[in-house]
């Protein structure tokens, strides 16, 4: 699999410990950035990395900012994004099973080094249940899409 990932100045060092899980479990990942220790906005980031996973440009995605709710905000403005904001095992765990979550958002000043490999390596081995919860997140996919038709019609533009 091809990972795209990313983090703000906050989530650096975390972004910097996990790569070495990703290579090890056989992914290859692009680091959008950024690789300053300097202020710098998240949503740069966010942006780049929910655009890849977003075109199919990479298959998940993971971001880290200093809470990881900004990330996650901006991760889930883009079509057929399901970011998950995970500072623990089982909601990494059930992100994957229940809901295909294709991006992982971590907390880059709530979480440390080690508990953020174990999440990562969890959500990363951790399958897609399928069943009952695709027809779930088919029902999310028609939200989507019948949210972005409504706001059109608002604001009186065509498909």
């Amino acid at each position: 699999m091809l990972i795209a990932i990313g983090s703000d100045h906050a989530g650096l060092e975390i972004k910097t410990e996990i790569t070495p899980i990703l290579r090890e479990l056989g992914h290859e990942y692009v680091d959008y950035g950024s690789d300053t220790a300097q202020a710098v906005d998240y949503p740069d980031f966010g942006e780049k990395v929910s655009d890849a996973v977003s075109a199919g440009n990479a298959d998940r995605g993971i971001l880290v900012c200093g809470t990881g709710i900004g990330m996650s905000i901006v991760a889930n403005k883009f079509p057929n994004i399901r970011a998950s904001l995970c500072n623990e095992l089982l909601s990494a765990k059930m992100s994957r099973l229940h809901n295909d979550a294709n991006i992982l958002v971590l907390g880059g000043r709530i979480i440390g080094k080690d508990l953020a490999k174990e999440i990562v390596r969890t959500w990363m081995t951790t399958p897609f249940e399928g069943g009952r919860h695709l027809d779930r997140i088919n029902k999310i996919a028609i939200v989507e899409e019948k949210t972005k038709r409504d706001h059109r019609v608002k604001l009186g533009m065509s498909r």
